[in-house]
């Protein structure tokens, strides 16, 4: 569940203990990038700071396991790139919104113009997953799917370990959830891939 800062509490962010300002202003994409590490998550919603709090074990189990799993099909098919640990993608410019999902993935064709980038990607990721923790609220999940959305993904994840699904939001609007008992697919964006959706979950101890 993400906290969002006042302005005060931004400028103090931001400066480090330097004087705050007392002007109201909106946070840009590039001055998320330059405050300094704090140890937290942040995300930037049209100019105002959001700090995450740490996920949980199987939160954590879940993106690595997922994202290996994407990883490996996606390098062996030459498709694009796979990157996890909420990277940044800036989303919306004037004022900035800049989201990190759990994982995304980027189409060959986009990394071969703009390579590798070691700041935020510009633009929506064409897959962006969502892993819902414990404390996740519906409506922040819904923001974030609406805002990647909004900004050309072409396909967004849900993964929800409480019921066990998945939910696939398309860029047509288009929703299809996927049950335990069934494989989860990606035809158009990733062709061939197919993963149980069991499998995405850790095995409860018997």
């Amino acid at each position: 569940m993400g906290v969002y800062l006042d302005w005060q509490s931004q400028a103090h962010l931001f400066l480090h203990g330097k004087n705050m300002a007392t002007t109201s202003h909106l946070i840009t994409a590039d001055e998320l990038w330059a405050m300094p590490e704090d140890g937290r998550f942040h995300e930037l919603v049209r100019g105002e700071i959001l700090v995450m709090t740490p996920a949980g074990l199987e939160h954590g189990w879940i993106v690595a396991d997922l994202g290996a799993t994407l990883r490996d099909f996606v390098r062996a098919n030459s498709l694009g790139i796979i990157v996890s640990g909420d990277a940044g993608f800036v989303l919306q410019r004037n004022p900035d919104t800049v989201r990190g999902p759990d994982i995304a993935f980027i189409r060959q064709v986009r990394i071969d113009k703009t390579g590798i980038s070691p700041k935020y990607f510009e633009g929506p990721p064409d897959l962006a997953i969502e892993v819902v923790s414990p404390e996740d609220r519906y409506t922040e999940v819904d923001a974030k799917v609406q805002d990647y959305l909004a900004a050309g993904a072409q396909l967004v994840w849900v993964v929800n370990p409480r019921t066990r699904n998945v939910t696939a939001y398309g860029a047509d609007r288009q929703i299809r959830v996927f049950t335990e008992g069934e494989e989860l697919v990606a035809t158009e964006l990733l062709p061939g891939f197919a993963c149980r959706v069991a499998d995405l979950f850790p095995k409860q101890p018997t």
